[in-house]
């Protein structure tokens, strides 16, 4: 929800509604394709309470998340930065993060700061208020709308 968030509140609200519309959507399948390929040497899925990551490897404590392509790379950060959030709020340790894209044979490292735990925490605040709305949050145009399953839903 935290990606949703960063992304399209009004995608979020949809979300957690249970309205989804990304049955058909090519840039998810494709996403979907991409995963299952790349770091097949990798156990991918790993659950922790109540999130999933791509893969993370012990050894250098870090959590991997795998994406089609980097043209949404701050809602993605933020996915990443609340996976390092949760874990460190329930065990203590802090992670490194890398966002992977195979595709682009490119690698982003992220850092949890002190700075960015007081955003997630604030935003999970406001995620709580968005779901609590009675009708989506108003439309507001992005670059990526076009791509977005919800298009039709939202702009028709």
């Amino acid at each position: 929800m935290v990606q949703y968030y960063i992304s399209c509140q009004r995608e979020l609200w949809f979300f957690a509604k249970q309205i989804n519309m990304n049955y058909d959507n090519e840039d998810i399948l494709i996403g979907r394709i991409i995963h299952e390929k790349s770091y097949s040497r990798e156990r991918k899925n790993v659950k922790f309470g109540d999130v999933s990551f791509d893969f993370i490897k012990d050894k250098n404590l870090t959590v991997f998340e795998i994406k089609k392509s980097s043209r949404l790379t701050e809602p993605v950060k933020y996915q990443l930065y609340y996976y390092l959030w949760y874990i460190k709020k329930f065990t203590g340790k802090e992670l490194n993060g890398i966002i992977v894209y195979p595709k682009e044979k490119k690698r982003e490292k992220i850092k949890l700061t002190p700075k960015i735990e007081d955003e997630i925490e604030k935003i999970l605040v406001k995620i709580k208020k968005v779901i609590k709305m009675k009708i989506p949050p108003s439309i507001k145009v992005k670059p990526y709308c076009k791509r977005c399953s919800y298009y039709e839903f939202c702009m028709v």
